[in-house]
């Protein structure tokens, strides 16, 4: 190995040292932390918006209130029960039937079965072993 060799790997392991030791700490600006807004944890504290809210009861009940979301547009308006089809006042809007309840030939029967086994499995992975 010649003198020239040993020299250049030498300048080049320097080179990287340098470079990669320069990024860990850098200097502080003086006078950047004074420009900016007090942050907190989370960042800085943005003023929260008011949002209007629809007090008129003829409007209320009459329209969709917040159905259009352009800038431009009207509310839709409120139709007659007769219009709507007659599986909407069907449907279960309460908690979830128990799977006792459910028909074991639909495929929501076996999602919450599925995922009840998910659960269980979790549950049992999580317990110390002996």
């Amino acid at each position: 190995m010649s003198l020239y060799s040993i020299i250049a790997i030498n300048k080049s392991f320097l080179t990287r040292t340098l470079s990669v030791t320069r990024l860990y700490a850098t200097a502080a600006v003086p006078g950047t932390l004074t420009k900016k807004k007090k942050m907190g944890k989370l960042g800085p504290i943005a003023e929260k918006k008011e949002i209007p809210v629809e007090t008129d009861v003829k409007r209320l009940v009459n329209y969709v209130c917040g159905s259009c979301i352009t800038k431009t547009g009207e509310d839709i308006q409120v139709k007659p029960d007769s219009e709507y089809p007659e599986w909407l006042w069907n449907l279960h809007t309460g908690k979830p039937l128990p799977l006792e309840e459910l028909d074991p030939t639909t495929k929501q029967y076996w999602r919450r079965l599925r995922k009840m086994g998910h659960r269980r499995n979790n549950q049992l992975a999580t317990l110390k072993k002996f």
